[in-house]
């Protein structure tokens, strides 16, 4: 699976974790959707940021400011998703803020396979969105799983900051007794 086509993956499994909170029959179930919901959507910002912004800013300069404001949605994102795992008892809390995260991600989804992600595999051979999408999915194994809106979203320092920030996520994750990745 190349990049663009392991990205696209990522925004379906999102859209039907907001659908699948929306079925939640129980507290429980919405708890694990959301839980699962942190963890892909922080994996997903942190391998953009690391690996597809900074390559479509190298081959195509003159879409760094659309760059740029991705890169500001995301911070939105991550802000919501700390409030998200913060509110996770209170369930009107919990569903308000959903729905703020679902008008957010729905805006990224847009902008990324409407415009950023088509001018992408224009502007790059396959064999490179191949390799990039190998990247991605190794990655996401041992990305972050919690979303750090006062990290560094850009390289080199996201590259030095991720790899601790995943460490502690997954600490946090084991003592709360939430899946593994």
């Amino acid at each position: 699976m190349d990049a663009i086509e392991l990205l696209s993956h990522d925004h379906r499994m999102v859209e039907q974790l907001f659908r699948d909170y929306a079925a939640s029959a129980s507290d429980s179930q919405r708890t694990g959707v959301v839980d699962i919901m942190i963890r892909e959507l922080s994996k997903h910002a942190a391998l953009e940021e690391l690996m597809v912004y900074p390559l479509a800013k190298q081959v195509m300069p003159d879409q760094s400011a659309a760059v740029d404001e991705r890169l500001n949605l995301h911070i939105d994102v991550k802000h919501t998703l700390v409030e998200l795992d913060r509110a996770r008892n209170d369930r009107d809390r919990t569903d308000e803020l959903m729905s703020d995260l679902r008008s957010e991600v729905e805006e990224h989804i847009r902008a990324d396979e409407d415009e950023l992600l088509p001018l992408l595999r224009d502007a790059v051979d396959q064999e490179a969105l191949d390799d990039l999408g190998q990247a991605l999915d190794e990655d996401k194994k041992i990305a972050p799983t919690r979303a750090h809106p006062a990290a560094p979203d850009e390289p080199p320092l996201l590259a030095l900051a991720a790899p601790v920030a995943a460490l502690y996520d997954r600490l946090r994750d084991r003592l709360q007794g939430r899946p593994p990745t």
